[in-house]
């Protein structure tokens, strides 16, 4: 029997031939423990073409850091960008939607929770041109460590809400790991300044008639004691992104 995995060395540019420039997102508050050691990790990959990080008005040393890191040569892939003050994940991303100028853009967490050696198998679909918009699942098998039930709970509830309303068969709305072409986001009016940003995102990707595709990625949960920023308050919230957007842009 033929063996159909996606192998994790797959190189998009060397094997399909995908001359696209990929932007590497990073949104980041108040991740001074994690944040270098992520960036590292994604120029391991070697795929990024650029790699933009928006500091969301961090004050536990992160932005010492970030201009360390600036200030250094051979940094030419590296663009810095400060809120002056923290106006959450939503508002950060949008900053970087105006900034990146690759013809994809990867959207990664400033923790040690997604794993950028999952590049490869997110960014196959794009080169082979099975969709636009690529979601890592951590539904999917991949390797995990297990969640908090009720965090499991709640998102599998937003999931499934999403599922109704816009019709789609989606394991996990709420990843991080969303990747996509520049011209999927151009023209989107994004109104969520906080974690709210993945139901409209999701809901206004599905209402273009896009169809989100799939893959199974490794998922390293960090606890809350561990700095883990997302709350329970935010799927209320989530929830009514979710229904809002079926009925307006």
């Amino acid at each position: 029997m033929a063996d159909n995995r996606i192998p994790k060395q797959y190189d998009p540019r060397t094997d399909d031939g995908f001359d696209l420039k990929l932007s590497v997102i990073i949104p980041c508050y108040n991740e001074v423990q994690f944040l270098e050691i992520v960036l590292e990790r994604v120029r391991a990959v070697g795929l990024a073409d650029e790699i933009v990080i928006v500091d969301d008005g961090s004050t536990d040393g992160t932005r010492d850091i970030l201009a360390r890191l600036q200030s250094e040569n051979g940094n030419d892939d590296l663009h810095i960008v400060y809120h002056e003050h923290n106006k959450g994940k939503g508002a950060a991303l949008v900053t970087a939607f105006g900034v990146a100028t690759g013809d994809v853009f990867l959207i990664q967490d400033a923790d040690l929770e997604y794993d950028p050696r999952d590049y490869p198998v997110l960014l196959r679909p794009i080169a082979e041109g099975v969709s636009p918009v690529v979601y890592g699942s951590r539904f999917l098998g991949g390797p995990r460590k297990a969640m908090n039930f009720w965090n499991m709970v709640a998102n599998k509830i937003l999931t499934l809400t999403t599922n109704i309303l816009y019709n789609a068969i989606l394991s996990d709305m709420e990843t991080c790991y969303k990747v996509f072409r520049r011209d999927v986001v151009q023209g989107m009016r994004i109104r969520a300044r906080g974690f709210e940003f993945e139901p409209e995102f999701t809901a206004k990707v599905l209402k273009q008639g896009i169809r989100i595709y799939e893959v199974p990625i490794s998922y390293n949960g960090r606890e809350w004691d561990e700095g883990k920023k997302i709350k329970w308050h935010d799927a209320p919230k989530a929830l009514w992104a979710l229904l809002r957007y079926r009925v307006s842009d």
